[in-house]
């Protein structure tokens, strides 16, 4: 795509005498009624390497994400996509979006159908594309509950917004069956490029149902929470809850917080989730994390529609940034010993171009389930194509 861009663009506009490869990959066409077609794409090619692990760990390297979509959208009317990624085998977001204005004459927000991302969990509706981080934060993998199939409205205003979900029907991939109702309410009292100031709240309850598969076993409905540190090419947990059942229902709450000045910014986020079991006590996890970016080159971490996007560079040589996170999870309640972690992440990026991103990030994990104690530590790399 990057090499047929400048015959691209040359073909759209005859006239054009230059081509700026580095903010301008044309891989949409907008329509004479302003109607926009396009495709998107996430590539990421990630390395993992591994020391003081007690041998829980082998290195790797290999493509952590190939989403390929498409999409269609009129400003102010309607938007819709569907984005499938080749590496997990999994759909990502399907849906269709109108807004109201558009309907019913007045702005009274937006309403989206399909298959979407759920409201609890801040770092989790940040694009994977444009985390700080090469992957989310202990509490975020635990109690986040990703997408589901469902409807949704949205009311967004400069300095506050509003939004509540109904979802029945688990995933496009058949799993995850059972009904959830979530909401997520932020105040911004600051907003404005690079000076934002974000407080949030969200919270759902998720009632999950049980599964009969092919030979006609029946599975009572369940809920297992879990968390890896902080690497994305492995499968081996260092804390687990393992599966919590019957499960009656899951409450999931979140707090969270931004705060955005110049090339400064602090992010963070406390979240739990209590699972109420048939005969049981409720089981309750909690975490917290939060972390600090500076941006050396000057430029400030992009704000919009209550999320946060990558950093666009100003200077011919890209934009680069520096963090720090410490997040913590505990998994351990009554019985369950579901075992507890703290992580302390460091990480650089480097904003090529828009579409363009390396980062770096070494993780100290420390875990403690059940008197096993492992304490890896982790270099991370990752190569990022987007657009």
């Amino acid at each position: 795509m990057a090499l047929l861009a400048p015959a691209w663009a040359a073909a759209a506009d005859p006239a054009a005498t230059s081509y700026n490869w580095r903010s301008n990959w044309p891989t949409h066409a907008v329509l004479g009624d302003g109607t926009d077609i396009g495709l998107s794409l996430k590539y990421q090619f990630d390395l993992n390497r591994f020391a003081h692990d007690d041998g829980v760990y082998e290195d790797a390297q290999t493509n952590r994400r190939k989403e390929f979509g498409f999409y269609v959208r009129k400003k102010g009317v309607y938007d819709a996509t569907a984005v499938f990624d080749f590496q997990s085998r999994t759909w990502l977001d399907v849906f269709l979006r109108v807004q109201t204005k558009a309907v019913l004459g007045d702005d009274a927000g937006a309403v989206r159908v399909g298959f979407m991302k759920t409201p609890v969990g801040f770092e989790g509706n940040t694009s994977t594309g444009s985390t700080s981080f090469l992957e989310s934060s202990l509490p975020m993998q635990a109690v986040y509950a990703n997408r589901r199939i469902g409807v949704d409205w949205a009311l967004t205003r400069k300095q506050y917004l509003v939004q509540l979900g109904y979802y029945h029907g688990g995933n496009l991939q058949g799993d995850l069956d059972g009904r959830m109702l979530a909401g997520r309410a932020a105040w911004t009292p600051r907003n404005a490029p690079g000076d934002v100031v974000h407080l949030g709240l969200s919270l759902s309850r998720e009632t999950p149902e049980g599964t009969t598969d092919g030979r006609g076993r029946y599975t009572p409905p369940n809920v297992r929470l879990r968390a890896l540190p902080e690497a994305g090419l492995i499968t081996q947990r260092l804390i687990d809850s393992g599966t919590l059942s019957v499960a009656d229902h899951v409450d999931r709450r979140g707090a969270e917080g931004l705060w955005i000045g110049g090339p400064w910014s602090v992010q963070g986020e406390y979240l739990d989730a209590r699972v109420k079991r048939v005969d049981k006590p409720a089981y309750v996890a909690h975490g917290w994390y939060t972390f600090g970016s500076w941006v050396v080159t000057g430029e400030s971490r992009a704000y919009n529609g209550g999320n946060v996007g990558d950093v666009v560079p100003k200077g011919p040589w890209g934009a680069v940034e520096l963090l720090v996170r410490y997040s913590t999870l505990d998994l351990d309640d009554g019985p369950v010993l579901g075992g507890r972690e703290h992580d302390w992440t460091l990480g650089a990026n480097w904003y090529i171009t828009r579409y363009l991103k390396l980062q770096g990030n070494y993780v100290r994990a420390t875990s403690d389930r059940r008197d096993l104690r492992i304490d890896p530590h982790i270099v991370e790399v990752r190569a990022q194509v987007m657009f």
